[in-house]
């Protein structure tokens, strides 16, 4: 486990990254993210105003995080494959004085996060939010995604996974 605080729109978030952690009913997943790999490779996908990153977005009303997770890596980065579970980011507002109680997200919630082998690569229609992709080599993935630093460290679960 690793704990960061980030700011999000101003306010204070602590983001911890729980490899492997179980998820249940009980808690809410309010994202899904799949680190896709093909042949060494890790996709990034430009995604409209967030840069580069690993396909992922919302868990729809009535969808299952795996659905979820096959639709967005469909949607952001035009791959299927097979997924394999890493683990989660627990996202807490509880010290974020900047949080609406009365807002989309919880208090506490969770990104459920994913390595995906894909097996097929379709071509990019840019019918969605993102706007182009890339293969890189994982050891250029922290020079390339706008992200955190946990990003990091779930590539690094996700190609030890993959490697197991």
């Amino acid at each position: 486990m690793q704990t960061i605080i980030v700011d999000w729109d101003g306010g204070k978030v602590k983001l911890t990254w729980m490899p492997r952690m179980k998820l249940t009913n009980s808690l809410i997943v309010t994202s899904v993210h799949a680190v896709c790999m093909k042949d060494g490779k890790v996709l990034l996908s430009h995604i409209k105003h967030r840069g580069f990153n690993y396909p992922g977005g919302h868990v729809e009303t009535g969808e299952n995080i795996e659905e979820a997770i096959f639709r967005e890596s469909y949607e952001e980065g035009y791959v299927k494959g097979t997924i394999q579970y890493i683990g989660a980011i627990e996202v807490s507002h509880k010290e974020n004085p900047l949080f609406n109680s009365k807002g989309k997200y919880p208090v506490i919630g969770y990104q459920a996060f994913f390595r995906m082998d894909v097996l097929e690569c379709l071509p990019f229609l840019r019918e969605h939010e993102s706007c182009t992709r890339i293969w890189v080599e994982p050891s250029e993935v922290p020079f390339v995604i706008n992200d955190h630093e946990l990003s990091k460290l779930i590539l690094i679960d996700a190609v030890a996974i993959g490697s197991s």
